[in-house]
């Protein structure tokens, strides 16, 4: 669909004649508007449905023929007006919703896909791809968010309904992807550009046909509602698998967030699997993931042949370190409704600054310093929960005090009271702990080289650390999971298993 050139503006003038520079919500100098030429390159995005497409470079157009008439195609964005200013680079709403008609009744019942659908979305993103063509930013909307529709008419009964508030997923049942456009478009003011839509079955088959996707957790994950049950370690999912790991919804306290994060986490893999097997510059295997991902999805009018070549050949280098993750900021929880329930609420002036981002089309992340020296180690508990207790094993005056200040700049929560061992001819360091908390005891390990394990029942959940005269120096940890706060941006590379 082509859109529409941006409307001039006069700026007013300074006393010397030179226009003042525009300036967007976060204070930065705005880009001048440009007049938009049709996008040749559309729907560049990485997803859980397109990155099959965008690792496509130097595929043929004879291998794509015909492919595009497996698209369902949807009018999504019919009769709009009074929409957000068109910014640089291209944004994609992606959403997943609860289709499982082409599902069978074994993988319904293996899979737990059981029940009627909502007719509702499951997921919400919102996909940015660089002008440049070398960043992806994704944008995760909780479905439970707070969201006040536009007045619109109701595709089921035909009623017209003035604004009113909904959870961000409902729009889809009364409107469908346009009523979903115009929501996300009024919550967000970032213009949309494309729609893609996917359900379960396109999912499946995506996974499948990559030949599965790897995945790690450091912890165990049950979910009985979805039937999700993988032991800690590293796992190639195929597609009900994965469809398993990206719904469930019943693994901690943090229900919906935790999910998305998996699902960012996923969507990570999937790059990774996609861009660096280099399965997908086999004209062949291309023709298969796209005929089994094109014939169950839905886009819009303008999502085409010629729009996959040139983005498979504008991601030819594409990774996971070009990708950028994060959940819009919530700023309050549990935020009741009259007829609505219990929802979400954005907070205004975090979220602002993320869709800034992207209607600037600027890293979500701010600019980090390049650390200096080794990469930190990974490690599956956080040190921020990790409780230690320094000795010096030594006769070596401040050691312990030494020890303290370094495990404590690396994030653990030292006592700040070093003192002396029982024993002050300890060689090499050790790590004592309860055996309940061996975890967190191979975490705390791993910032001390060399150091030696020392399982001590009844001990509790503090750790202790007595420093032996081999003790060099300690080694910078980090969780294997980014945080889960919403808001928190992760790069791809960061989330991808064996390259963190």
């Amino acid at each position: 669909m082509p859109t529409p050139p941006r409307s001039p503006r006069v700026p007013a003038a300074t006393s010397r004649g030179v226009p003042p520079p525009q300036r967007g919500a976060s204070g930065r100098p705005r880009r001048p508007p440009v007049r938009r030429k049709r996008p040749r390159w559309a729907v560049r995005a990485v997803t859980a449905l397109s990155v099959v497409v965008l690792a496509s470079a130097g595929i043929g157009h004879a291998v794509l023929s015909g492919l595009g008439s497996d698209i369902t195609r949807v009018d999504a964005f019919k009769d709009m007006k009074n929409r957000p200013r068109a910014g640089d680079g291209m944004n994609v709403l992606l959403v997943g919703t609860d289709g499982r008609d082409r599902i069978s009744e074994e993988e319904r019942r293996k899979y737990r896909l059981g029940g009627a659908p909502c007719h509702c979305t499951d997921t919400i993103m919102i996909v940015h791809l660089s002008e440049d063509r070398e960043r992806a930013s994704v944008v995760s909307l909780p479905r439970d968010s707070y969201a006040e529709t536009p007045d619109h008419t109701d595709r089921t009964t035909g009623e017209q309904h003035k604004g009113h508030p909904v959870k961000l997923n409902a729009a889809y049942a009364e409107g469908g992807p346009q009523l979903t456009i115009r929501t996300v478009e009024k919550m967000t003011r970032v213009k949309i550009d494309h729609y893609l839509e996917v359900d379960f079955t396109s999912f499946m088959k995506t996974v499948d046909v990559l030949g599965g996707v790897q995945v790690c957790t450091a912890e165990p994950l049950k979910d009985s509602h979805t039937g999700l049950d993988l032991p800690a370690g590293t796992h190639t999912l195929m597609g009900g698998q994965a469809l398993q790991y990206v719904r469930a919804r019943h693994l901690d306290g943090a229900s919906d967030l935790s999910r998305m994060k998996r699902q960012q986490r996923f969507l990570a893999a999937l790059i990774d699997r996609a861009t660096s097997s280099g399965l997908l510059l086999n004209p062949l295997k291309f023709r298969d993931v796209t005929q089994a991902v094109l014939g169950s999805v839905r886009a819009d009018k303008g999502f085409g042949t010629d729009e996959m070549l040139a983005l498979g050949r504008a991601m030819r280098n594409f990774s996971p370190s070009s990708s950028e993750f994060t959940t819009v900021p919530i700023g309050q929880m549990g935020y009741a409704v009259k007829g609505v329930g219990s929802t979400l609420k954005w907070d205004p002036a975090e979220s602002e600054r993320i869709f800034d981002a992207l209607r600037e089309d600027e890293p979500l992340a701010r600019p980090r310093p390049k650390p200096k020296g080794p990469a930190p180690v990974r490690v599956p508990v956080d040190p921020k929960q990790i409780r230690v207790q320094v000795e010096n094993g030594t006769r070596t005056p401040g050691l312990g005090k030494r020890v303290d200040d370094a495990l404590a700049a690396t994030g653990f929560r030292t006592t700040k009271v070093p003192r002396n061992a029982t024993d002050r001819a300890v060689e090499r360091t050790v790590v004592a702990f309860d055996p309940r908390w061996d975890r967190s005891a191979k975490s705390l390990a791993a910032a001390l080289p060399g150091s030696e394990l020392r399982p001590v029942k009844g001990q509790g959940p503090t750790l202790k650390v007595i420093a032996g005269a081999g003790f060099e120096k300690v080694a910078r940890v980090r969780p294997t999971d980014p945080p889960q706060e919403s808001g928190t941006v992760v790069r791809g590379d960061e989330v991808v298993c064996g390259k963190q």
